[in-house]
């Protein structure tokens, strides 16, 4: 019993002295061990003689946490209301054609492409107007996902060394997130299209650029045009809990044995040719989903499920009714 107090009373003060040491580094310190790693990483002199002077503290860059005393019976109406669903179709009908060009080019089927953007950005409507260095950097010296923002900050330095895009139209949300279609600096440095073929790479201000860049990235990471996102189903056995969740992945055959069954309640697809996850979003009393690797893939937006749940319905219904 001593022996766990003291234990405790070690770990207590080791947590005390990091958090105590975190406190008294200054953002200006941070950020010159930042201009040290951007060196590192290759980033040239004169990007960061010209730029890290304009790189501020900028208090309003917070990584959102998880959702509270949510479910899905009242986000998706929440995110996802019939405005932007009669939005959604009518921004497809209008670019229909577009669309059809770009999904054709990269194997995307438009309609994750035209939900994806209304979810993220409310169709170009919540872009951010913050500057990326800042609330890169902001949120690396925040301590949470430090690692993750200081790449993304290295990131931005990089794509403004490119001279594909300058320090005043590199800007985003809060969370580093820019353009119509919300890429991270990372996702815009390495997929980054032209999509209408002016010559430029704009998922700021071109929404086409915006859905070739995004398309590029699944494409890129084994997005499969012939199969969708996944399906509602229904299980008549309790899924034990180690098995719940997109990091578990078996075949259809193998959650039938477990029990699962469609919607309906009739049979899943007899094969064994696709890794399938199962999802309780809402835990045991609320939907249950049968996740592909289509899904999967969208978690390079978010890892929370309740979103990529309601982009994969925005998607449903801008597919059904069929748009005349």
């Amino acid at each position: 019993m001593i022996g766990k107090i003291i234990s405790s009373v070690v770990i207590s003060l080791i947590t005390f002295n990091i958090a105590h040491a975190q406190q008294t580094v200054t953002f200006d310190d941070y950020l010159a061990s930042l201009k040290d790693k951007a060196i590192q990483a290759g980033v040239s002199q004169n990007t960061i003689n010209k730029h890290f002077s304009k790189i501020k503290v900028f208090k309003r860059a917070t990584v959102n946490g998880a959702d509270k005393s949510i479910n899905l019976e009242s986000y998706i109406p929440q995110n996802a209301p019939e405005i932007t669903v009669s939005t959604a179709r009518v921004m497809f009908k209008e670019q229909e054609d577009a669309l059809i060009t770009l999904g054709d080019r990269y194997g995307v089927q438009p309609r994750f492409l035209v939900a994806l953007w209304g979810m993220t950005s409310e169709f170009g409507e919540q872009k951010g107007n913050f500057p990326i260095l800042s609330v890169t950097a902001s949120n690396a010296y925040s301590g949470v996902k430090e690692q993750f923002y200081i790449d993304e900050f290295i990131a931005a330095l990089q794509i403004i060394d490119s001279q594909q895009v300058t320090y005043e139209q590199l800007i985003g949300s809060s969370t580093g997130a820019m353009g119509h279609m919300q890429l991270m600096p990372s996702q815009y440095l390495a997929y980054a299209q032209d999509g209408n073929g002016d010559g430029n790479k704009d998922i700021w201000n071109n929404q086409f650029d915006a859905f070739a860049t995004a398309a590029a990235m699944l494409k890129d990471t084994g997005w499969k045009n012939d199969e969708t996102w996944g399906r509602q189903v229904s299980s008549v056995n309790p899924v034990p809990q180690y098995l719940i969740g997109a990091d578990h992945t078996q075949t259809f055959n193998e959650w039938q044995e477990l029990g699962v069954r469609r919607y309906n309640g009739n049979d899943l697809p007899k094969r064994d040719d696709m890794q399938v996850s199962f999802l309780m979003p809402d835990g045991e009393k609320g939907r249950e989903y049968l996740v592909y690797n289509n899904f999967r893939l969208l978690q390079a937006w978010s890892k929370k499920e309740h979103f990529l749940l309601t982009v994969t319905y925005l998607s449903e219904r801008i597919k059904n009714p069929p748009i005349k």
